[in-house]
């Protein structure tokens, strides 16, 4: 679980405390047709930069409980030249909120109306691959939807600082899940090994 001082670091603006729990709510049907229009509105203000538009997390997954939050994955050349793509992102309405070069150069852009995660990351990225087979796992085994659900609401009822302690706090499950994947289905050579995406739903 990342410390703090980790959190202050990577935070565009400080990480905004939680001191309480985590809020989730029933699947809305509503989700897919608003990730619709804020993929519209990513592709609008990138155009071919844009290499990917994902709908990812629990809100992308039909049945399952999510914090209200629409997480998507985003694809660029490279994030870390963000002069190539974050200021017509700005303009678009999605500021960044983090920066973590360290981990697979991740940044995270903030959206409003609906609330928006955007994870931006390259293509090939181990994680934005995890991200994508987690979904898909969920989306096609009920049982494992409902274990995930299970836990999620287990750990959004304690107190948690910050956010992202729930959302780490969910990494054992994620993984035990993809492992079974992986046990079940083993990737072709060269294929991106699943694991724990990172903060959805």
């Amino acid at each position: 679980m990342p410390s703090e001082e980790y959190l202050r670091r990577v935070t565009v603006g400080g990480p905004a405390p939680l001191n309480g729990p985590v809020t989730l709510v029933d699947y809305d049907p509503a989700w897919p047709e608003q990730f619709a229009r804020q993929a519209g509105r990513i592709r609008a203000a990138l155009g071919s930069r844009a290499l990917a538009v994902e709908h990812v997390g629990s809100t992308a997954v039909p049945g399952l409980c999510a914090k209200p939050v629409l997480d998507i994955l985003l694809l660029v050349a490279d994030p870390a030249r963000e002069a190539a793509y974050l200021p017509d992102l700005e303009r678009a309405g999605y500021p960044l909120r983090i920066r973590e070069p360290d981990w697979f150069g991740h940044r995270m852009c903030k959206g409003a109306d609906p609330a928006v995660n955007l994870h931006i990351f390259a293509p090939g990225c181990p994680e934005a691959a995890r991200m994508v087979a987690f979904r898909d796992r969920l989306r096609a085994c009920p049982a494992d939807r409902n274990r995930y659900a299970r836990a999620k609401r287990a750990l959004a009822a304690r107190r948690w600082d910050y956010l992202q302690g729930y959302a780490d706090a969910k990494s054992q499950v994620v993984a035990e899940i993809l492992a079974a994947v992986s046990r079940a289905a083993p990737p072709a050579p060269g294929a991106a090994l699943p694991g724990t995406p990172g903060s959805g739903g």
